[in-house]
């Protein structure tokens, strides 16, 4: 079988709906960032005997510390957030927000570790300058590694999973005969096939047993494969490419999965033949 026709190019009309439920916990670190760097711009950068200097925003003491360390770092942390409500692959100046957001955050830490290298003669470190070198070090770290840790590539608000209704009377249970329990083979019993992935097992009646919870998982695709968006738009969001992994977050029918991209993108998966469970 040869590989599925290639997705649509995309158009400036591809766009995402700004929602919460798109930002990953590695997005919740940069945000938690952000927020700290400001803190931390409003307290003393340097203290001397007898006294404090003031912070980062009296210019006539720190004409460089402002804009390099603490605006730097609220303008990557800014495009960082900002790419994951933006067409993926969109560039200005030839680079994507991501990889901008990366590079000054990367340049943000460089700046404030020589702010504690660099400390002006008489002068000791004040918790401005501390501060925000450990908030522009998180940041450049999520920048830079956040979508190759897989605690960090999990959505920052997980999606509510519905109830499913239990039947009169009836009582959820764990034991031998329930999803996920140990189903016993005694001698001389058939034991019964393995349902294709996806599928449903069923008894000897035809009636199917109660499917079992979905629990996550990683996954790679054998060939690149368009990811859609949950809404049903017939426009790809993502193309989910081999050799990658990738985030199986729900279960949709029998061969349709909620699927989540290393930077975030969540969407549909019609096809999830020869896929391979990590």
């Amino acid at each position: 079988m040869g590989a599925p026709d290639p997705p649509p190019a995309k158009t400036e009309k591809d766009t995402r709906d700004v929602n919460i439920r798109s930002l990953t916990r590695g997005d919740g670190v940069v945000i938690g960032a952000a927020v700290l760097l400001f803190i931390a711009s409003f307290l003393d950068f340097y203290s001397v005997p007898g006294g404090d200097l003031p912070s980062v925003w009296d210019t006539d003491v720190y004409r460089l510390a402002l804009p390099a360390v603490f605006l730097m770092g609220f303008i990557a942390a800014g495009l960082l957030i900002a790419a994951r409500f933006q067409p993926e692959g969109r560039k200005v100046g030839g680079l994507t927000l991501t990889a901008w957001g990366t590079v000054l955050a990367v340049a943000a830490a460089w700046n404030g570790l020589w702010s504690l290298i660099a400390t002006p003669p008489l002068a000791d470190l004040a918790a401005g300058c501390i501060l925000g070198f450990l908030a522009t070090l998180a940041l450049a770290g999520v920048a830079v590694a956040g979508g190759k840790v897989p605690a960090l590539a999990g959505p920052l608000v997980p999606e509510p999973r519905p109830v499913t209704a239990q039947p009169y009377g009836g009582q959820p249970g764990t034991g031998y005969g329930y999803p996920g329990g140990q189903q016993p083979q005694g001698y001389g019993a058939t034991p019964q096939p393995a349902p294709p992935y996806g599928g449903t097992p069923q008894d000897s009646s035809g009636a199917g047993f109660p499917a079992a919870e979905f629990t996550p998982f990683w996954f790679a695709v054998p060939v690149a494969r368009p990811l859609f968006a949950e809404d049903g738009s017939p426009t790809p969001i993502a193309e989910l490419a081999p050799g990658t992994w990738y985030l199986a977050v729900d279960q949709r029918g029998p061969s349709t999965l909620i699927a989540q991209t290393q930077d975030g993108r969540r969407g549909v998966l019609n096809d999830t033949s020869g896929i391979q469970r990590g």
